[in-house]
């Protein structure tokens, strides 16, 4: 017979098996080991043409990369003058130009001027026959401190030639505000594609406008404007405002404020009133029209706005908002357009003066 502790020993130890066994079950089904993280491109998930772009770039990319680069460097300096407020360009020389021509070379010069002041542009002298000309001149312009960060600076590299349009060989932009112009600078910059043709910056007028359905009378305050386009030639302008009202297409009323002298943000707070019966205000446009006084000469226009419900975007919605709150003035701010822009949008049909509606 087997003795009694036996049993219970083998008991004891079978016990501890079966316990370590399913421990190990346990383990095993719910603590696998976790792999390792790792950022994968799954290229059957994905269309072919991005599967294409994940393993060579766009042939439209490198067609404009091609076209970015081997337009040649051009190398200038720059000096602003505090005191006088002027900031003095020098264009020292260009290297590694594109040729233009069918011989292998160009004949170079630079053009020089600031958005700000687009009628203001400087040229270089023309170099024949290089890709490498060292023009050194230099040009100043009139930059009124407040102005500098808001100015950019444009060189561009043209090929001259004598019976056929200029080509445009590159260009360097470089916005003043990200210059420090305590120190006078001298570098060198890569010549870029050129920018399509930009849009002058006209300037700014703020005025209210306010309709009373009940009497009739249509308020236009003109209270401002800002970074006016220079028209003179010290920089500055003498600027007044014009506001006329459109009938059925047709010139109906006008009034305009006091010129300003010699300045680019005129403060006016002049008020003006017309009577518009409430039948006809959605047949009415209002124009403002900023103009340049000029003794000698005749005044010449500088930008244009049109409000109405013919009207589109700022303008619209500021006028949609007078005929919203009846009583209640609304002043904004909104940018000047080209005249003719403007001109074309009202589709003026002649200039007659027509007598105010019955009411």
């Amino acid at each position: 017979p087997v003795p009694k502790w036996a049993l219970i020993t083998v008991a004891v130890a079978a016990a501890v098996l079966l316990l370590l066994f399913l421990i190990c079950i346990i383990n095993c089904c719910c603590c696998k080991k976790k792999p390792k993280k790792k950022e994968r491109v799954n290229l059957h998930a994905v269309s072919s043409s991005t599967t294409a772009s994940l393993v060579q770039p766009e042939i439209e990319d490198l067609e404009q990369d091609v076209e970015q680069r081997g337009r040649g460097r051009l190398q200038y300096s720059l000096e602003y003058n505090f005191r006088a407020q002027e900031l003095k360009v020098g264009v020292k020389q260009a290297a590694e130009l594109k040729a233009m021509d069918s011989g292998g070379t160009s004949d170079p010069y630079v053009i020089v001027y600031l958005t700000s002041d687009m009628r203001k542009k400087y040229e270089t002298k023309v170099y024949r026959k290089t890709l490498n000309p060292v023009f050194n001149e230099s040009f100043t312009f009139l930059v009124p401190q407040a102005e500098v960060p808001e100015s950019m600076l444009v060189m561009q590299v043209y090929d001259f030639n004598r019976f056929a349009k200029h080509n445009i060989i590159g260009e360097v932009r470089l916005p003043l505000a990200s210059v420090n112009l305590q120190h006078v600078i001298e570098q060198w910059s890569d010549l870029v594609v050129a920018s399509k043709v930009e849009e002058e910056h006209l300037g700014e007028i703020c005025f209210s406008l306010r309709y009373v359905p009940s009497t009739g009378k249509l308020t236009v305050l003109i209270l401002e404007a800002k970074k006016l386009k220079r028209m003179d030639s010290d920089g500055l302008s003498d600027p007044f405002v014009k506001v006329h009202l459109i009938l059925n297409r047709k010139k109906w009323k006008k009034k305009m404020t006091s010129v300003k002298k010699n300045t680019l943000s005129p403060y006016f707070n002049e008020m003006f009133v017309f009577e518009v019966p409430f039948s006809q205000i959605q047949n009415v446009d209002v124009v403002i029209s900023v103009w340049d006084h000029d003794k000698v000469t005749k005044n010449e226009p500088i930008g244009k706005l049109f409000l109405g419900c013919r009207a589109t975007g700022n303008q619209l919605r500021h006028w949609s908002d007078m005929l919203s709150n009846p009583r209640r003035p609304l002043a904004q701010w909104h940018s000047l357009q080209p005249p003719d822009v403007v001109d074309k949008a009202l589709g003026l049909k002649s200039h007659l003066k027509l007598p105010l509606p019955p009411i």
